[in-house]
């Protein structure tokens, strides 16, 4: 049987100074996104976590659904309200999954790895991702909402099928996987990376560091244009720098990226 996350056990596991000092945690709700953004427009403080068993309308980019059974997933949303510009939200996005893949490692040993801008994959096969809502007014950020899926002990053999291939860390791992004790190592993460930004510490070169894209032939899909070329590298807002083949450096804020060779990737969120 799944193991429940019970909100006063986490609290209890937690040393953090900002992220999960608030938590909520719900059996049943249409999107842990909607409920933080509407916590964050009535003031809830930052570090508010919004966990879920189960969701009835998770989603991601361009509004794609999520397929995580009951209790077999980590489905949540974390708020912040960082000193930065519209334009330098990404960083939170940046953090998060970082604060995702260190805790993978911690807890299984596995080097899962991040998909720009907002895929985590193992293998190039999907485990999680992310989703970033934000609010702002004149220039400056009132909140910043990271809804994160991700795979746990989800059945393989029962996730749809899809245009990209999917994965959960039992199916890596060979057995389950606690999920009280992954979220708490990536609440740990993410409070000690987020307090390192608010320090001034760039996330950049890390975040680099843990992406599967750069030096891939990618075709990236934005609203605008498809471009196609080499993904170079990222700059200090998560922006991707792709080398296309008139020899121009082009910078990508947001898109849907294909790995040539391999399967779009897969939206997800919480």
């Amino acid at each position: 049987m799944a193991q429940g996350l019970d909100a006063q056990a986490i609290r209890r596991g937690l040393d953090t100074r900002v992220v999960g000092r608030a938590l909520e945690v719900h059996a049943l709700i249409d999107s842990t996104n909607a409920r933080a953004v509407a916590q964050a427009r009535a003031g809830a403080p930052e570090g508010l976590v919004v966990l879920a068993e189960e969701q009835t309308a998770g989603r991601g980019r361009l509004g794609r659904r999520w397929y995580a059974p009951r209790g077999s997933a980590l489905l949540m949303s974390l708020l912040f309200r960082p000193p930065l510009a519209p334009m330098e939200a990404q960083r939170i996005t940046m953090v998060c999954s970082l604060a995702v893949v260190r805790a993978v490692m911690e807890v299984c040993e596995l080097e899962a790895r991040i998909k720009w801008p907002n895929d985590i994959v193992l293998a190039d096969a999907k485990l999680g991702g992310l989703l970033t809502e934000l609010g702002s007014t004149g220039g400056v950020l009132d909140y910043v909402v990271v809804g994160i899926g991700l795979n746990v002990n989800v059945d393989v053999a029962q996730i749809p099928e899809l245009m990209a291939p999917a994965t959960s860390l039992s199916a890596e791992w060979g057995r389950p996987v606690s999920r009280p004790d992954l979220l708490i190592a990536f609440l740990q993460h993410a409070d000690d990376l987020y307090l390192r930004l608010q320090g001034g510490w760039s996330p950049r070169v890390a975040w680099r560091d843990a992406l599967t894209t750069l030096g891939r032939e990618v075709v990236v899909g934005t609203p605008e244009e498809t471009l196609q070329g080499v993904a170079e590298d990222v700059d200090d807002d998560g922006a991707l720098l792709v080398r296309t083949g008139d020899g121009a450096l082009r910078r990508v804020m947001a898109g849907d990226v294909t790995l040539r060779g391999h399967y779009p990737g897969r939206d997800s969120t919480a």
